[in-house]
């Protein structure tokens, strides 16, 4: 499984979700509604339902990350130099991240309750995203002092297993990229004019 250095991989983590909260910042507070909530075809998610599942899934797990974090704070929990991945983790992590040419990616149906409506108002759910983003970069700022391994957080599907907390952050990052590009791509189709500068500034490859 693949081994990080605790500090860089919470660094990096960091500039991944700084991206997507300048994404929302910048670009998409200043696009029309009806432009954010347009699906590009029958039964295909707009921009903002792929934004309110994002936020859905916040809605769960930054919580839970905080409580975790809070857990092992009051159990002495200390931080270690390496964060290696448990196979579940990594693989969780990897199904989310979006394809390549050579590796086109693992097509996944939402679960019903994480399925917007297209029904909510474009601002709010933009506004609960910005929120979300900054307050999971204040929980991996909190995550520096404790042990990324040891530290776990039961996963929303099955709340019986728990990850590493290292994987969950990994794997809630991913995911959120992977909306973020599906978002970008419902623009484009709606002829909305968006730019990939922030995102390739950032890999999100693990």
């Amino acid at each position: 499984m693949p081994t990080h250095q605790s500090n860089q991989l919470i660094r990096k983590l960091q500039q991944q979700t700084e991206t997507l909260l300048n994404k929302a910042i910048q670009e998409w507070q200043m696009i029309a509604p009806e432009k954010f909530s347009q699906q590009p075809a029958e039964g295909s998610w707009s921009a903002k339902q792929c934004i309110a599942h994002l936020n859905m899934y916040g809605d769960y797990y930054l919580p839970a990350i905080e409580a975790a974090i809070l857990k092992a704070k009051q159990q002495k929990s200390r931080a270690s130099v390496q964060f290696t991945s448990g196979w579940l983790g990594n693989y969780f992590t990897n199904m989310m991240l979006p394809g390549t040419n050579e590796k086109p990616a693992k097509k996944m149906k939402a679960m019903k309750n994480y399925i917007s409506l297209n029904n909510e108002d474009s601002d709010k759910v933009i506004a609960a995203f910005i929120d979300q983003q900054e307050k999971l970069l204040q929980l991996l700022e909190d995550a520096t002092v404790v042990n990324l391994s040891t530290t776990k957080v039961a996963i929303s599907i099955a709340k019986f297993i728990k990850l590493k907390l290292g994987d969950v952050f990994m794997f809630l990052i991913a995911h959120n990229y992977r909306h973020v590009l599906q978002a970008e791509s419902a623009l484009n189709a709606s002829g909305v004019t968006v730019t990939e500068n922030h995102i390739a500034e950032v890999s999100f490859a693990f």
